[in-house]
């Protein structure tokens, strides 16, 4: 499917959205609708899809969700190249790169052709991941934070009792939950890109200055701890996981995060990291660090030469 609109505006990584001070801003998410029993999107097997790019960090918070509550056979993946072009992120069909697959369903060229089968005269970003519904033919959501609520308690009816019983956003924590993913999200998720992406002095300081006064809170936080939150596994801890685990080996480099990196400088925050990393499945099978440094340093804003470091060696350290 192709529009002769121009969307550039809304694909083009080098065309991010920045403030006047030269800080960048990311825009919401549009696609807000909830899988829920008795509504428009039911809970069904087989009838929801995962578009995704392993560079992505918030695409792959999903996939670790869905790997956690044992939802593979109920809901399908398909993985775009992590290598955004001027039209956004393209499937195999415009690049073969490893572990890289066609849309199963319209054979598009780029995650955008969905977004404007699904509406021609959309004007956000096309950005990953998208949930999307086989049976009507449309975008869920495309908000991740709401995506993983949804894959932790609105298919626990088809699922076995143990994965059911997996809770990452119980009742008891949720108020902590919500306040830690608050100032997690603002200062590192989104603060590394705010560093990244600054266009100026000032708004890079205003950015990574936060940034590394939260990954210090975060050390204190983890300390002699298994988990953020609680003594357990939360949606608190795959949140952050996504951002530490591209930390050195990415947003070190490409987005100037460079006063201190995780391995030599925050030693709880390593421990926890490695621990998620080699003993839970769903957090190793879903990292390809060949695919975030591949992704991250492709792009032209940040790396102009698109030249892909060698380091660090190896990616992750063992236990």
């Amino acid at each position: 499917m192709s529009t002769n609109r121009d969307t550039t505006s809304q694909s083009d990584i080098r065309k991010q959205p920045i403030e006047k001070d030269g800080s960048f801003k990311r825009p919401d998410s549009q696609f807000r609708n909830w899988i829920e029993k008795s509504g428009k999107f039911a809970p069904e097997a087989g009838r929801y899809h995962l578009f995704v790019a392993y560079v992505c960090p918030w695409a792959t918070r999903t996939l670790i969700v869905r790997k956690l509550k044992g939802l593979e056979d109920i809901i399908g993946v398909t993985v775009a190249s992590s290598r955004l072009d001027e039209h956004g992120w393209p499937f195999a069909k415009i690049d073969k790169f490893p572990d890289v697959e066609d849309d199963p369903f319209y054979g598009s060229e780029h995650i955008k052709d969905l977004y404007l089968r699904v509406d021609p005269d959309y004007t956000g970003r096309f950005t990953v991941p998208i949930l999307w519904d086989k049976k009507l033919e449309t975008i869920v959501n495309n908000e991740s934070s709401e995506i993983i609520r949804m894959l932790n308690s609105a298919f626990n009816e088809l699922l076995p009792a143990d994965k059911a019983a997996l809770d990452l956003y119980p009742v008891h924590l949720r108020e902590e939950i919500d306040s830690v993913n608050d100032w997690v999200y603002h200062t590192v998720n989104n603060g590394v890109y705010k560093t990244g992406f600054s266009k100026t002095q000032a708004a890079y300081e205003a950015s990574v200055i936060p940034l590394f006064e939260s990954l210090d809170r975060l050390e204190k936080m983890l300390t002699g701890q298994e988990y953020l939150i609680g003594g357990q596994l939360t949606e608190a801890d795959v949140r952050l996981f996504v951002t530490i685990i591209r930390f050195d080996v990415a947003y070190y480099g490409v987005f100037k995060c460079n006063i201190r990196d995780i391995h030599h400088g925050y030693p709880a925050i390593h421990k926890w990291m490695k621990k998620l990393y080699w003993t839970e499945p769903a957090f190793k099978s879903t990292t390809y660090f060949d695919h975030i440094k591949g992704g991250y340093y492709s792009n032209p804003s940040v790396n102009p030469t698109k030249v892909v470091p060698v380091g660090p060696l190896p990616p992750i350290e063992p236990l």
